[in-house]
């Protein structure tokens, strides 16, 4: 006998709408043009539950909370696949002789007697929102698991005839034409809509010795994704459609390939970069996923405090000089350089980039995509640019001393240079230039300022949970002002709208350096990280640790995340 979920409480009598028979009809037909939500604004419902409540009550059929609790997977022993993704069900409890499932649609009375009928069991239902059933079959047979049943059919039929061609000749031409195949464009399109639905930021599909593994970055974490065991036969009919979809070379298997795939996904325009590069079990792709609707490039939304951002307007409106952003790959470096650009552009300047890939096409803005094979390099570009009278400059990145020499010219000879850095904090830039080859004298008199940055993961805020920690649960760091003043701090739980992982988005925390008249002296003297960075401390710069703790304070982040992203000062 199986443990049953946990039931929504019923709503108050007065709070519950009933349907009469012709409201139920005009719920069904909703329902059916455009789900649950439009059922809920037919009604003048404030939420989805609220009218999934409505129909349950009306149909006396009990709501289960699948947020909160999810069924065994044991529950699908000897249960028929092929009903889960026909009729979107799934067994939530079973006893000798009669078996719960939960409907995702409240109106298929056809799935309760598909399932009796093959399982020869009584068949009783439950309601729960169909978001969260479609998660629950992701959750236990994998990303793209619809369409698994389709293929299985397809290939069934010419299973021993494959298995007299070569696999040379499989892989030149029979998984060339089915990755053009209905359901294998179904299911990569599946696995391409999941990510950006999950705000994904890449996508990893990983080829092992026990078949393929998918993941997903979301808020810079990689989470697994469940993939259904099936889906291993397909593997090289997903990457030959993978590669037919980024125009690259689908019969070169032995080095690595590049290229880039522009997608509509629910009326918003996706670029995905697709990088595959050839590994002991196979090809492994990594897909990064530019969501350009999600995209918004201010200054003031991405995390910084009033007064290191109104010192980074200073910089950034400054005639000259060079401005770094530090940090590792991934922390949001571009999207800061892109704010502070789109922060001063107007028709009264002109601002060209040169970048490697060109992320985000700006309106207004110039841009140069770096092209090695050709010899068109960050220095190359950077030396063709100041022909062209520029008042602002973005380097993508300063790699090598020929770099760095033409942005120090660049900002020598009158222009305003923005560019990035590899470095763990912003003291850490000038040593940096200095191994490089720089000159010292030049580093101090160029660089006006260098903002090192990370992103820590945003807590959910449907979901957190204050709490009051002990003295052992906090670093030894943690500001004390604010352990004294009993102000509660919050910390991650989980729930349905953040996917059960207790934070949803992300934001930055930062570390400004400008440089005044002492760390100038210090960098001409080619003094180390640390005495540059005690003089930045000593002149009132909030080092990243401390400007993650003030994100704890106000319940923005977690001090899991902190930790994570910094080390103590």
């Amino acid at each position: 006998m199986s443990t049953p979920l946990l039931v929504r409480p019923a709503a108050r009598p007065e709070s519950t709408l009933r349907l009469n028979a012709d409201q139920l009809q005009e719920a069904q037909q909703a329902f059916e043009e455009g789900g649950i939500a439009a059922v809920a604004g037919l009604f003048g419902l404030a939420t989805d539950l609220q009218a999934l409540q409505a129909i349950g009550t009306s149909l006396f059929l009990p709501l289960i909370d699948l947020s909160r609790e999810t069924p065994d997977k044991s529950l699908l022993d000897g249960f028929p696949l092929r009903l889960v993704h026909r009729y979107g069900v799934f067994p939530t409890r079973r006893e000798n002789s009669s078996l719960q499932i939960v409907l995702s649609n409240p109106f298929d009375v056809r799935a309760i007697d598909a399932v009796a009928a093959a399982t020869g069991k009584f068949v009783s239902a439950v309601l729960a929102l169909p978001q969260e059933v479609a998660g629950l079959i992701k959750t236990h047979l994998g990303v793209g698991a619809q369409t698994l049943d389709g293929l299985m059919a397809q290939t069934a039929e010419d299973e021993a005839e494959l298995e007299l061609l070569s696999e040379l000749s499989l892989e030149d031409s029979e998984v060339a034409a089915m990755a053009q195949q209905a359901s294998v464009v179904r299911l990569v399109n599946d696995i391409l809509t999941e990510a950006v639905s999950a705000r994904a930021s890449d996508i990893h599909m990983e080829a092992q010795s026990g078949g393929m593994k998918i993941r997903y970055r979301i808020d810079g974490v990689l989470q697994n994704q469940p993939v259904s065991p099936e889906l291993n036969r397909f593997q090289a009919a997903i990457l030959s459609r993978l590669k037919i979809m980024a125009r690259l070379n689908i019969a070169e298997k032995r080095v690595p390939q590049d290229g880039r795939i522009k997608l509509r996904v629910s009326g918003r325009e996706v670029d995905i970069r697709v990088s595959i590069i050839p590994m002991l079990h196979g090809e492994g792709v990594v897909m990064r996923v530019l969501d350009k609707d999600a995209m918004q490039f201010s200054l003031s939304g991405v995390g910084m405090e009033a007064d290191t951002c109104s010192r980074f307007r200073e910089l950034i409106r400054m005639p000259h000089g060079i401005v770094l952003v530090t940090g590792p790959t991934g922390s949001g470096k571009t999207t800061t350089l892109y704010s502070a650009l789109a922060e001063i552009r107007s028709e009264r300047n002109k601002i060209i980039t040169t970048e490697d890939p060109i992320e985000y096409q700006l309106e207004g803005i110039n841009q140069i995509q770096v092209n090695h094979k050709v010899g068109l390099t960050f220095a190359s570009c950077l030396r063709s640019i100041l022909r062209h009278d520029p008042d602002v400059v973005l380097v993508g990145e300063i790699r090598d001393f020929e770099t760095a020499e033409n942005a120090v010219q660049a900002s020598l000879t009158g222009h305003m240079v923005f560019s990035t850095l590899h470095t763990n904090d912003a003291a850490g830039a000038f040593m940096r230039l200095n191994d490089m080859g720089v000159e010292p004298f030049l580093i101090s008199s160029t660089v006006e300022g260098v903002m090192a940055q990370r992103l820590v993961r945003r807590l959910c805020k449907h979901c957190r949970e204050a709490y009051m920690p002990s003295a052992d649960e906090v670093p030894q760091d943690f500001p004390e002002a604010v352990c004294q003043s009993q102000q509660p701090i919050y910390r991650a739980r989980g729930c349905r709208q953040c996917r059960g992982t207790g934070y949803a988005g992300r934001l930055g925390i930062y570390e400004l350096l400008v440089t005044d008249d002492n760390i100038r002296a210090l960098a001409a003297e080619k003094r180390g990280t640390a005495a540059i960075r005690q003089a930045a401390v000593k002149a009132g710069m909030r080092t990243l640790r401390q400007d993650g703790w003030l994100k704890v304070a106000r319940g923005e982040t977690s001090i899991e995340e902190v930790l994570r992203v910094t080390r103590a000062d």
